[in-house]
């Protein structure tokens, strides 16, 4: 069957080198990239596949600092770490770059000023967070406090990791700085923005109209909702001193916003890939005919959907993503993957613990993807889909076939005689997989690709167990020749169509059955030719010894990865019963402006389409007031309904989801980390009395 050749580009989100990769990354973004890329290769595709680390950004210095080491020092380190892991999972980059090296810094800049001479972005000064006792501006992640959309409490000065929402600095209510842990005020600083407002009509005709049907449901969602929002203008720029230089005169202590300069990282490590093979970048990146592909996590779907496309297009020379398949979030047993809390499976870790079984977790990772929505990874899951299905079905089917071959034919594929009805079903069945499961891989559609992988081991499990030669041998040996040549089909077409889902299992079962390899990696011909040729295996070639290609996971094992998290589910909580640290300290006339009252709640109601807000109405003997509070999470409308609070009444009103938030309800944790009410002593008190 002949395949046309197609130029793609493919691209998967750059990781930030502020530590190592867990399960989550691997399963949102890489394993379902590399799977893609693989695939195209072995159709005989034009492919670059390219990644690179993510060295810049306020998460650098921060974590540097915490470490005890230079930004440098930490960038190095961590680039090392998850470039191995990439590695040792098999991750197929054909460039895996970093963006501190010099052809990223002169690509990046080179892309800023182009856009900046043209006029594209707008300077403006405004006023920003500005911690007066570390001396700096808070950009992004040096700021934290409320996301005035969802109510979390624990948003970042770019962006809610709770609802996804992209944010400013000083969209964040009651920021706080990350470094001193100080209220921060606000003064004037110059940036370059990038104005996406004047952009929306574009996106709307090339997203949402041409882009409705073929991009993933939640994906489109998102982007849909923040062009209706309305776009604003976006600062390219921040006074930091860590990131690439600010390539204009006038911007002495600023550098590019890192996802400004992070997105064009895909461009740089084409660059540095297509020098050293010999290629053309610009074919990569310019050719209209390129397809430009984006795996990502859903965090960063406005950077890549709208954002980067923004820029692409405000340059004019680029070409835009044919699509940005974005997956979901991975849970940890049941609770959010979290690196500052240690709540993951990191990839080095899982090897001293799994050696050689980077396929177990690709393949667990891919069967429980969060494609859709938010999935969970569970310990005794990964046992269950590694001993029921790996090791008994396709684990056992090779097994099988290979040992009865050495047994009954010295490792010589037999020739077959006069197939019977059966043969004839299961051999067209066998032909139809590769165009089952490339359907589904060309739809993104990688849990259900290897779905249908698993199910061609099984086709091939029901063949032998119906067959049974293992009996038959003793009445029809002529017959048994055919069924194991059968069966040995089945095997070489699981050698080549598992190579994007298991490449170390695909190598190994290769080798099993002396299967040329240069053909596949080559040009693909294999994948095709499972649907059109005769024999995959011809009769008279000798295949090898059989080899366990899986072996089972014992409870003892999941025991201990159990254990682990318990203990740092232990440690957590234990840090959480330490004491908060002093704040600065406030004067009594700071205390004094404060007018706190006794209230009760006289109505209650969930915030529509948000998890974490309750809209609450509150009678202060002042009035009766609306008050937006991030309890819903803790308790239930209804149990709260003529509870006596604190309130704080003179806090200045902001609008939380549309609606105006009237003040404050004093909270606080007890040692189990649950939000407790701050009552005041109600026995004839009442609402409106002063607490001083």
């Amino acid at each position: 069957m002949e395949q046309s050749q197609q130029r793609y580009t493919i691209t998967a989100a750059l990781p930030y080198t502020n530590g190592p990769i867990h399960i989550g990354h691997l399963a949102g973004v890489y394993v379902p990239a590399d799977i893609y890329a693989r695939f195209l290769r072995m159709q005989g595709h034009d492919v670059a596949f390219v990644s690179g680390s993510d060295e810049h950004g306020v998460a650098i210095p921060m974590k540097a600092k915490k470490e005890g080491i230079t930004s440098q020092q930490l960038i190095d380190k961590y680039h090392s770490i998850i470039k191995r892991s990439f590695e040792d999972f098999g991750v197929s980059f054909d460039n895996y770059s970093r963006t501190s090296s010099e052809v990223h810094h002169n690509t990046a800049s080179q892309f800023f000023k182009k856009l900046f001479d043209e006029g594209k972005f707008i300077e403006e000064t405004t006023e920003q967070l500005y911690d007066a006792e570390a001396n700096q501006f808070l950009a992004d992640r040096f700021v934290t406090g409320t996301c005035p959309k969802c109510g979390n409490e624990e948003a970042y000065g770019d962006q809610c990791e709770t609802c996804g929402s992209s944010l400013n600095a000083t969209d964040l209510i009651n920021p706080k700085s990350a470094i001193t842990g100080a209220v921060p005020t606000m003064k004037q600083t110059k940036h370059w923005f990038l104005p996406m407002d004047q952009y929306e009509d574009w996106l709307k005709e090339w997203i949402l109209v041409g882009h409705k049907r073929d991009w993933k449901v939640n994906v489109y969602g998102q982007v849909k909702s923040w062009i209706d929002d309305g776009l604003r203008a976006r600062a390219v720029t921040r006074d930091l001193d860590w990131g690439i230089p600010v390539p204009v005169e006038g911007a002495e202590g600023k550098v590019l916003y890192v996802w400004f300069d992070a997105p064009i990282g895909y461009i740089s490590s084409t660059k540095e890939w297509a020098k050293r093979e010999g290629k053309n970048w610009e074919d990569y990146w310019k050719e209209k005919d390129t397809k430009l592909v984006h795996f990502i996590g859903k965090d960063n779907i406005v950077f890549h959907c709208l954002i980067f496309p923004i820029m692409l297009k405000a340059e004019g020379s680029y070409i835009l993503p044919e699509n940005v398949p974005a997956n979901e979030f991975l849970n940890l047993e049941g609770k959010k993957l979290s690196t500052s809390k240690n709540w993951a499976v990191w990839l080095h870790e899982y090897l001293q613990d799994f050696p050689g079984q980077q396929d177990v977790l690709r393949y667990v990772l891919t069967a429980n993807a969060p494609e859709t929505k938010d999935n969970d990874f569970t310990w005794k899951d990964f046992q269950a889909r590694n001993n029921n299905e790996l090791v008994a079905v396709f684990g056992n089917f090779i097994n099988r076939v290979v040992v009865l071959t050495q047994k009954y034919y010295e490792g010589e594929v037999p020739a077959p005689g006069n197939y019977s009805e059966v043969d004839e079903e299961t051999l067209s069945a066998l032909r139809a997989y590769p165009a089952v499961i490339a359907s589904s891989i060309e739809k993104y559609r990688f849990r259900e690709a290897q779905g249908e992988l698993m199910n061609l081991a099984r086709l091939g499990n029901k063949y032998l167990a119906d067959e049974e030669p293992w009996k038959l041998i003793k009445t029809d040996e002529e017959r048994v020749k055919t069924v194991m040549y059968v069966a040995l089909q089945i095997a070489s077409a699981l050698a080549t169509l598992s190579e994007p889902f298991l490449p170390f299992t695909s190598a190994k079962l290769k080798k099993i059955l002396n299967m040329e390899q240069e053909e596949t990696v080559k040009d693909g011909t294999l994948w095709n030719e499972i649907t059109s040729k005769e024999a995959l295996l011809p009769a008279g070639e000798h295949i090898g010894e059989a080899v366990l290609l899986f072996s089972k996971i014992e409870d003892e094992q999941i025991q201990q990865q159990l254990d682990k998290l318990e203990a740092t589910k232990a440690a957590n909580e234990a840090e959480n019963k330490k004491a908060a640290p002093q704040k600065e300290t406030a004067t009594f006339e700071d205390f004094s402006k404060m007018d706190l009252r006794v209230g009760t709640i006289v109505e209650a109601t969930k915030m529509p389409k948000a998890d974490k807000l309750l809209v609450l109405k509150v009678e202060t003997g002042l009035d009766t007031r609306t008050i937006v509070s991030g309890i819903a999470q803790s308790f239930k409308p209804e149990e709260i309904i003529g509870k006596k609070v604190t309130v704080l009444v003179n806090l200045a009103p902001r609008k939380l989801r549309g609606v105006e938030s009237e003040g404050m309800i004093l909270m606080t944790e007890d040692t189990a980390g649950k939000l407790v009410f701050l009552n005041p002593d109600t026995d004839g008190v009442e609402n409106g009395a002063v607490i001083s």
